[in-house]
């Protein structure tokens, strides 16, 4: 598989999956990261999604997904049932989002969260100069027809985190075309974090 051809936050969560390990994707539109993660990694998937016709495309092209809804919680899955649960760009647009965080924590050894930059410096500006809601390549959406239910920032999560018992074990920084290693909460647009229980964060 081409590499240029798929989508950087993709690229990233590929990195951060080791071969040969089951993965939950919560959330997982028509699934293109489940199709390269089996392709690429070997993996185990199994995806849970709530837009129907999503799930038709999912089938057609041989993944295991389940028509759900992921804010309703994960209770039939039993604890460390998966190697990884994936929540990319799908957990600011819960409504449960504390739930949903703890179940994934629960469900799996390592839980895979991708999240929009609300303090990307762009949204910033727009917010301070043009003095309405932000439209960026990381919030695409006009405010009445936005999915997300919550708009947090780099440091937000991170806070979050530390005040759940979840441990930040490995963390990458995206712009819209390459990484982003120096000052993050204003760079990036996109967040990538590989988390489990536990109370300490890596550093850096």
């Amino acid at each position: 598989m081409d590499h240029g051809n798929i989508p950087i936050d993709h690229r990233a969560i590929l990195e951060l999956i080791e071969k040969q390990t089951s993965v939950l994707d919560l959330g997982c539109g028509r699934g293109e990261l489940m199709d390269i993660l089996i392709k690429e990694k070997g993996c185990r998937c199994q995806g849970i999604e709530i837009d129907e016709n999503a799930v038709y495309e999912c089938v057609a092209r041989g993944l295991s997904v389940l028509h759900g809804d992921i804010d309703s919680g994960l209770s039939e899955y039993a604890d460390n049932s998966f190697d990884y649960v994936v929540l990319n760009q799908s957990l600011q647009q819960l409504r449960h989002f504390d739930s949903v965080f703890k179940d994934a924590l629960r469900v799996g050894r390592r839980v895979i969260v991708g999240l929009p930059n609300f303090a990307h410096y762009k949204t910033r500006l727009q917010l301070f100069f043009g003095g309405k809601a932000p439209v960026t390549p990381s919030l695409p959406y006009n405010w009445f027809d936005s999915p997300n239910v919550h708009f947090l920032s780099i440091l937000d999560f991170r806070d979050y985190c530390k005040s759940r018992d979840a441990r930040i074990t490995h963390s990458i920084y995206l712009g819209e075309k390459m990484r982003i290693l120096l000052l993050p909460n204003l760079l990036a647009n996109v967040a990538i974090f590989l988390l489990k229980a536990g109370t300490v964060l890596e550093s850096g």
